[in-house]
């Protein structure tokens, strides 16, 4: 029997399982490892993070009249380009997820204040005007799109995969599976390419 619960719950449940699985990419990594970028674009795991917070803080904040205080986003023209994507040397891990739990907390406390078809306004763009279901769609699609940068990015840092302790939903395999499937997946890459050429 399926379980039934009503929509508003349904869509806060998937935002925290998105917001979990991106801390979960944290655990056990050295301050140096959170925070390096591995991307050209220096895609780094505390930074998604403090970006993710000042995400929520306006979705969920400022666009109900329900301000919160966080860091504020390059894309309001309130910061530097990507000043919220990077972890300065003066911010402690400790800050960038202590306020994002907190911004949790905020959010979640709009969600139950306000019905679905809550309108507000988000303080950017053409379609500046967004109901309380639009803004749970944004940030559930906007958390998992990023945690999946994290699981990326933690997989570069020690090879850790999959989406929560315990439950890596990935494919069998020690590293002689992983690196005989790796090298399947480039030869492969290599026949097509031979093909185009």
């Amino acid at each position: 029997m399926a379980i039934r619960r009503e929509p508003k719950e349904d869509l806060r449940i998937y935002l925290q399982d998105a917001r979990d699985a991106l801390l979960w990419k944290l655990e056990g990594l050295s301050e140096y490892d959170v925070r390096r970028p591995l991307t050209p674009t220096g895609t780094n795991l505390l930074g998604l993070v403090k970006h993710l917070t000042g995400a929520e803080a306006v979705y969920f904040g400022e666009t109900y009249g329900r301000p919160f205080t966080g860091p504020a986003l390059w894309i309001t023209g309130d910061a530097e380009p990507n000043a919220d994507l990077w972890v300065t040397p003066e911010e402690t891990r400790e800050q960038i997820v202590g306020g994002y739990r907190r911004v949790w907390a905020h959010a979640d406390e709009t969600i139950a204040a306000l019905p679905l078809d809550a309108t507000g306004r988000v303080p950017w763009g053409d379609r500046s005007e967004v109901t309380l279901h639009g803004s749970l769609v944004h940030m559930i699609a906007e958390t998992q799109r990023h945690a999946g940068h994290a699981d990326i990015v933690r997989e570069l840092v020690d090879g850790t995969t999959g989406q929560r302790p315990g439950g890596d939903n990935t494919a069998p395999g020690g590293p002689a599976w992983w690196k005989a499937h790796h090298d399947r997946v480039e030869q492969a890459a290599k026949q097509a390419a031979a093909r185009e050429a």
